[in-house]
């Protein structure tokens, strides 16, 4: 019999949001890993199917914004997918710099597949607080989108590292 303590007890929130994430990626990569597709391709093909059925054909930049990917990490799966034949890159005529994202129909077909697998994932998840439509659920999900609103600094807690140039003077 384990005597470890329960992940949760005395853990942090920035643990927690850190393990819950890490979990989820790996259930998310074994998830749609059949249909060829990590967890991060799966991100931005379900984001631009979302996208696309709301009458928007991405920039990669815009696709980054929305993912919260690197700009340049999304330009890498985006030509990882393009070379699967999941999506097309195209350049954008109004903005020579810009490429436009769209899904082609074999990357449709795949994405419903995985969104399919993922929504599965997600009452699995989420069953603890009533599944995908429980009222905590969406009370959990208000709290994330809270935190996910506010602005990081990306100073803060600089302050309470020492300073390169006092440290140096010391010596």
């Amino acid at each position: 019999m384990s005597s470890a303590k329960p992940v949760s007890e005395n853990a942090t929130p920035g643990f927690l949001v850190w393990r819950l994430s890490m979990k989820w990626r790996v259930a998310v990569d074994r998830a749609v890993g059949p249909l060829g597709l990590t967890h991060a391709q799966y991100s931005l093909v379900a984001s631009l199917y979302g996208m696309h059925r709301d009458g928007v054909r991405p920039s990669q930049r815009r696709l980054a914004d929305h993912t919260g990917l690197e700009p340049l990490y999304v330009s890498k799966l985006a030509r990882s997918l393009e070379a699967a034949g999941l999506l097309d890159r195209e350049r954008d005529p109004a903005d020579p710099r810009a490429v436009r994202l769209s899904l082609t129909e074999e990357g449709r077909e795949i994405t419903r597949r995985a969104i399919t697998v993922v929504q599965g994932l997600l009452e699995q998840l989420l069953a603890p607080l009533g599944g995908l439509s429980g009222d905590r659920t969406r009370a959990f999900s208000r709290e994330l989108a809270t935190l996910l609103d506010v602005p990081l600094d990306p100073r803060a807690g600089a302050e309470a590292l020492p300073d390169a140039t006092s440290s140096k003077e010391q010596s």
